[in-house]
């Protein structure tokens, strides 16, 4: 026969597994509920609390999402219980969220051996804290650009969710239920997860194998095979553009094809669109990172910042320094 549980032990496992949201300044709603949502849903279904929570924000009283919403909080930044797992909750202006004091405590209570999870854009804050250093991790796809150019030591992935260790990231939005639900059921088993993913009407569980964004023929609203493989090679080759030649070459096709490919489906010649995926990169460079004007330009193929500025311009009608200069004045105190 088994050894009977020792009481203690017996005690450890019945009590609910704690989650501390810690919600940083314009964090998005969904990500946070989408999460708390999925907790509050198992312990229904289990008929038992299996999962507790609070909510933490620097100094203590209130948090503001994205949408304007203000959320009265648990208490201010403390030391954590240990077997307590961190939750960081990001979203819109993720680097001025990112403040000194939230570092620090973060580093403290990660050194202290306690898992940390970053929802949405938080990852940006937990490397920043080192604790993505040589570990996989994901981010929502709009700061994906912004999070390679500032974290090279981070391997960044694509994926809805990541688990490596300890260290959790998501993607943001509905990626939360996803993550939730595989950690609902590694605790408590998947006819759990899957009696809580029905209750919240989700049929699609993803795993961490699944990419956060739609395919290329979704996105674009055209199922073409070819026009799918050069749109691809395009996004993956931003900072050393191919040419149109090569383009077509690399699909077995003419660049007249390709040009005619282009017009039917995109009305649009394949530099034009070429074009566009470059300067949508810049923007969010722009917007996102502090790398000069230059190397943003550079990083987006553009060989020369005036070649790189009039293209701008064209396609946005401001300047890259203006658009900088006026989202700095839009997010600045």
């Amino acid at each position: 026969m088994p050894p009977s549980s020792s009481p203690r032990a017996v005690a450890a496992e019945q009590r609910p597994r704690h989650f501390v949201f810690v919600l940083l300044d314009q964090f998005t709603m969904l990500c946070f509920s989408a999460a708390i949502e999925s907790l509050r849903i198992a312990n229904m279904t289990a008929g038992r609390q299996l999962y507790s929570w609070s909510l933490l924000a620097e100094g203590g009283v209130s948090a503001t999402c994205s949408n304007g919403c203000v959320f009265t909080v648990n208490g201010d930044l403390s030391e954590l219980d240990r077997e307590d797992t961190i939750m960081l909750c990001g979203g819109l202006e993720i680097q001025e969220a990112t403040t000194k004091r939230v570092l620090n405590w973060l580093r403290k209570e990660a050194r202290r051996g306690l898992p940390v999870a970053g929802l949405c854009t938080a990852g940006y804050t937990m490397a920043r804290a080192g604790l993505l250093d040589g570990k996989r991790a994901t981010i929502h796809w709009e700061n994906q650009d912004s999070f390679i150019e500032e974290f090279e030591e981070v391997d960044l992935t694509r994926s809805v969710f990541v688990i490596d260790g300890n260290r959790i990231t998501t993607a943001g939005g509905t990626a939360s239920i996803d993550l939730m639900l595989k950690l609902i059921a590694d605790d408590h088993g998947e006819e759990l997860a899957n009696n809580v993913a029905d209750i919240l009407i989700y049929s699609s569980i993803r795993t961490d194998q699944d990419t956060q964004r739609l395919s290329i023929p979704t996105r674009i609203g055209v199922r073409h095979p070819k026009l799918s493989r050069v749109i691809k090679l395009m996004e993956q080759n931003i900072e050393d553009p191919i040419s149109p030649a090569q383009l077509a070459k690399e699909v077995g096709m003419s660049t007249r094809q390709l040009e005619r490919l282009f017009r039917r489906y995109l009305s649009r010649s394949p530099k034009r669109y070429y074009m566009e995926l470059r300067l949508a990169k810049a923007r969010n460079l722009l917007m996102q990172t502090d790398m000069t004007v230059i190397n943003v330009a550079l990083a987006c193929g553009f060989a020369s910042p005036s070649h790189f500025s009039k293209c701008y311009r064209a396609h946005y009608d401001t300047t890259p320094y203006r658009e900088r200069g006026s989202h700095a004045a839009r997010t600045g105190p």
